[in-house]
């Protein structure tokens, strides 16, 4: 009997499988390559791509694909066999180092930004020997990166792939000011918490708004949603509970470490938490994640929800993006510590995180705007559009006293002066959790809730790293120059308080007050997408990611670009949508149904002249003045969808599509939300609400 030991990373080409499979001198390129980021020769990845078809074909694959992660936030693959003909009509299995180095797909078919054009068509795929190759679906996948025949970067693991190294290098030069000269490698590390929803297969391919569009458009309100809290952390229903079981075999197998699994707030949601690993290997599982659960979900006889908002009135969908800094000697930077140069350390990379945010609090928005994650931010479960970061009081406090130089903790207490003075031990947990901080620090760790459920964490990764990254550099430029390293990092982490202060709150972010103090503050509250996106292309943001090469100006304005035509296209589909609901369905439905109400009027009086028949005739009365309502509301939300082609440009679109399509499509969805609460359920044409949230027995 095969165990979760025996199971896990069976279907990965890990490193236990290259030190069976590879002589030792290709086994220790391929750790070097892994781990500094040296390149493979061609003779090497030959021998690689041999060993690995050899131990493909044994676990039952026949063909391979290079795994990649373009700009529509999934994954791509294109499947080549291994055969290759030979004399007598015969085929053998081939796969040459060439085959595993450099794959090419056409670039002009997915969005680039206008990087590529249609008839500029060639892109390459390229070999990410930091990811190990696994086995899908009987496919031999091989993650790489994605870019275009000039090389600009086409997908979202090369520039995440740069901002590592960006980092790396940042960090590693700080550490060596402290003495640490057996550090080589600073690494990020990522534990990103996946939310979603399940229902049951027949009530979604009901709902051609589900179909369409992943969040329902219309929806009365149904007599229970989350509000008695009993459906978190509840009890968890056998069907879910073999489809998770089923979820964690299947990603076990493929190296994902899946750890927790529970109900969430609102009915029908459920959460999944993997254990932390290096940035890369965690985006590339959290695809691999997402793809997992819609696929076995349907074999469940159910469909997987990622929208971040795909039902109004009840909790949407986030991805909580634990980050960490650590070294390759195992220390985690944001562990206090209890010695002095430990805390000064520690504190040092709090403050260059703090900065960050500070810094880059427009970047870090733009990195999860979306049209769906705009209904969810700011809303009861998820964190506000303004960025700000989260502390506790004993690290606020501290900070406090850094940037007054007075005692901390009361008059008996020493002056606190880092690297000289003992600071406070700290407890592995400093402080309660603020669930409505978009940034908040969590013992050693900082959690970053502001992701969208369906989004991939590569971009989000990329300006944490980055931002970092650039905080550590002025602290590097500083402090290598610096007569006294203690005098001058003392005043430095004092100045960089004073600074970014500003960017600390640990209070109420739900709270309007916050909103108004945010504004004092002079901190930026971006609501929706086209309010964000245009602060892509500031100079400083430009400046940040050329200085660290993470991206060119030409793939900023790329992702500046694709960002506003996503949004605008989203509220395309959603406001077709409605309106094909609306015509076809919806309408038809609701006029029929009053006139069956009509007809019972009619025969009860017909009947008995003085029955009662105020229902029908109330019920007809008020659906007649709401049919009314609906069709003008539909004909102004069709001339606002004509209104689209007269803007000059995307973002002059998106902010069209933000300030009168979407306007409009609210205004429609609520007079439809009113009829359905007044027709029989038999005769509305969608599943409702609580027949949805509460499918899955």
């Amino acid at each position: 009997m095969n165990t979760v030991t025996d199971n896990f990373g069976s279907m990965v080409f890990n490193d236990s499988v290259m030190r069976s499979r590879l002589p030792k001198d290709v086994f220790r390129q391929v750790q070097r390559s892994m781990n500094e980021g040296k390149r493979l020769d061609s003779a090497a990845a030959t021998v690689v791509a041999n060993a690995m078809k050899d131990w493909a074909i044994e676990k039952g694959a026949t063909h391979f694909t290079h795994w990649f992660q373009p700009m529509t936030g999934i994954t791509a693959e294109k499947h080549d066999s291994f055969i290759a003909p030979v004399d007598g009509g015969k085929v053998i299995m081939e796969f040459s180092g060439k085959e595993l180095i450099q794959g090419e797909p056409d670039a002009s078919s997915f969005p680039s930004g206008g990087l590529r054009a249609t008839f500029e068509a060639r892109g390459y795929t390229a070999w990410d020997p930091t990811s190990y190759a696994f086995i899908k679906d009987g496919v031999l996948c091989i993650p790489t990166a994605f870019c275009s025949y000039g090389g600009e970067a086409l997908d979202k693991k090369t520039p995440l792939l740069r901002s590592m190294e960006a980092i790396n290098k940042q960090g590693v030069r700080v550490l060596r000011l402290f003495g640490n000269a057996d550090v080589t490698a600073v690494r990020t590390t990522v534990g990103p918490e996946q939310e979603y929803f399940l229902i049951d297969q027949s009530v979604f391919e009901r709902r051609k708004d589900l179909l369409y569009t992943g969040r329902t458009l219309f929806g009365a309100k149904p007599p229970k949603g989350q509000e008695l809290d009993d459906h978190y952390f509840g009890a968890i229903k056998p069907r879910v509970a073999e489809f998770m079981k089923e979820l964690d075999e299947e990603l076990w197998k493929l190296g994902v470490m899946a750890k927790t699994e529970h109900n969430e707030a609102a009915p029908a949601q459920h959460e999944l938490a993997p254990i932390y690993t290096t940035t890369n290997i965690a985006a590339d599982h959290n695809q691999l994640t997402m793809e997992r659960m819609q696929r076995i979900a349907r074999k469940h006889g159910m469909v997987c929800l990622l929208h971040e908002k795909p039902f109004a009135g009840v909790n949407g969908s986030g991805k909580h993006n634990n980050w960490s800094l650590s070294t390759n000697t195992g220390v985690n930077l944001f562990e206090p510590g209890d010695t002095p140069a430990e805390n000064a350390q520690f504190l040092l990379f709090l403050c260059a995180v703090i900065q960050a945010v500070d810094d880059y609090q427009d970047m870090l928005r733009i990195c999860v705007a979306s049209a769906g994650n705009d209904h969810r931010l700011g809303a009861a479960e998820a964190p506000p559009a303004i960025v700000s970061i989260f502390l506790g009081e004993e690290l606020e406090g501290i900070l406090d006293a850094i940037e007054n130089d007075t005692p901390y903790g009361g008059k008996e207490k020493e002056l606190i002066k880092v690297g000289v003075h003992v600071l406070p031990k700290f407890p592995k947990d400093t402080t309660d959790r603020n669930r409505t901080s978009p940034f908040a620090f969590t013992g050693n760790k900082f959690e970053f809730r502001m992701v969208g459920s369906s989004q991939s964490i590569s971009g989000p990764n990329v300006v944490l790293n980055t931002a970092v990254a650039e905080s550590l550099r002025q602290y590097a430029d500083v402090l290598e120059q610096a007569a006294d390293f203690e005098s001058a990092l003392h005043e430095l982490i004092r100045d960089v308080i004073r600074k970014h202060k500003r960017i600390i709150f640990n209070g109420n972010g739900y709270d309007d007050a916050w909103v108004r103090e945010a504004e004092r503050r002079g901190l930026l509250n971006l609501r929706a997408t086209p309010d964000a996106v245009p602060y892509y292309t500031a100079e400083k943001n430009i400046a940040l990611f050329t200085r660290h090469k993470v991206y060119s100006e030409t793939e900023l304005r790329a992702r500046y670009e694709m960002k506003l035509d996503s949004y605008c296209k989203v509220l395309r589909i959603e406001a077709l949508t409605m309106l094909d609901m609306l015509w076809r369905d919806i309408l038809p439905a609701a006029s029929a149904f009053a006139g069956k109400l009509a007809k019972t009027a009619n025969e009860k009086t017909a009947l008995c002249p003085d029955m009662d028949v105020s229902y029908e005739s109330e019920t007809v009365r008020r659906l007649s003045a709401l049919t009314a309502s609906a069709a003008v509301h539909g004909r102004a939300l069709e001339k606002a969808m004509d209104g689209v082609k007269q803007q000059e440009n995307t973002l002059a679109a998106a902010r069209y599509y933000r300030d009168r399509v979407f306007p409009a499509m609210q205004s429609l969805r609520t007079v439809v939300d009113e009829m359905e609460s007044l027709c029989d359920a038999k005769d509305w044409p969608f599943p409702s609400y609580g027949e949805i949230l509460f499918s899955v027995k």
